[in-house]
C-alpha cells in the first residue's frame, strides 16, 4: 500500500511534556508514533502541534493536506476558533479528517457533528475487543474478525453523536460496556472517520492492527477526483 497521499498528523502535544508516564510511552510524542506508522505504508506525512504558530495548520499546510489526523485531550479550549473554521472549510471542500480517541470533544469534531459528543468513560486498565461489523468496508481491509487491545481506557454508550453513515467497529470492554468505535461520516465533499482507541498512557498506537486501521482510513478519507461542486444561480441548460 503506497501512494502520494499527503497526511498531516495533529497532536496538542501536552501530556508528553507534562507527564513522565506518557513521555515514557511516547518519547517523541503521540504524533510522531502515528506518523511513523503511516510512513511505513508509503504516505507522505508531516506533523503539527498546538503550540506552533497557527497550531501548525496555516492555510498553505492545510491546502497541501489530503487527510488530517486529529488527537487532542486536555487543551481543546485552547484551539483558536479561526483555525477550527479553517479546518472546517477544508473538510467541506474535500479534505479527509480522522479524529482519534479523546478528539471526540475537540471543537472541530463537535462542530461537524452538531451534538455534544459526550460519553461514559473509565480509566481502569480495561481489555478492549473491537469487533469488525462492516467486514467489506475499506477501513477493515486486512483485519481479522476482532482487534484485541490488552490495556485501554473505557468509553461507553451512550455516545452523543449522529447515527454514523457506516459503523465499522463496535468495542466491548471487560467491564461490560460497548461503544461505537469506528464511525464514518460525510460533510460536504469531505469524509470523516472517528476511531476510538488511543489513550495517552497506553501504547495503543504501536499496535499493528491500529496502525493498519489508520492507514486504511487515510486511503478511504482521501479526496476523490470528480465533478466540481457548483452552487448559486444558474441559467437553464436547455432553451425553448
Amino acid at each position: 500500500m503506497s501512494d502520494e497521499l499527503r497526511v498531516t498528523v495533529w497532536n496538542e502535544y501536552r501530556h508528553e511534556h507534562n507527564s513522565p508516564t506518557v513521555r515514557a510511552v511516547y518519547p517523541e510524542g503521540i504524533h510522531s508514533t502515528i506518523a511513523d506508522g503511516l510512513r511505513s505504508y508509503g504516505y507522505q506525512v508531516r506533523t503539527a502541534t498546538l503550540d506552533q504558530p497557527e497550531h501548525g495548520l496555516p492555510a498553505d499546510i492545510l491546502d497541501a493536506t489530503d487527510v488530517l489526523i486529529w488527537w487532542g485531550h486536555m487543551a481543546h479550549d485552547q484551539v483558536d476558533d479561526a483555525i477550527v473554521e479553517r479546518v472546517h472549510q477544508r473538510v467541506l471542500g474535500g479534505m479527509g479528517l480522522i479524529v482519534l480517541h479523546s478528539g471526540h470533544f475537540s471543537k472541530i469534531f463537535k462542530r461537524l457533528m452538531g451534538t455534544t459528543c459526550d460519553l461514559k468513560w473509565r480509566e481502569g486498565n480495561d481489555h478492549e475487543r473491537l469487533w469488525v461489523i462492516a467486514p467489506g468496508h475499506p477501513i477493515a481491509d486486512g483485519l481479522g474478525e476482532t482487534i484485541e487491545i490488552e490495556h485501554e481506557e473505557m468509553y461507553g454508550e451512550h455516545f452523543d453523536i449522529p447515527a454514523p453513515e457506516t459503523l465499522v467497529f463496535i468495542s466491548w470492554f471487560n467491564g461490560g460496556e460497548v461503544f461505537r468505535s469506528g464511525c464514518c461520516y460525510t460533510r460536504g465533499a469531505g469524509k470523516i472517520f472517528y476511531f476510538r482507541p488511543g489513550h495517552e498512557s497506553y501504547p495503543t498506537y504501536y499496535h499493528p492492527d491500529v496502525q493498519r486501521v489508520m492507514a486504511n482510513a487515510v486511503r478511504w478519507a482521501a479526496p476523490v477526483a470528480g465533478p466540481s461542486r457548483i452552487f448559486g444561480n444558474r441559467q437553464p441548460l436547455e432553451q425553448g
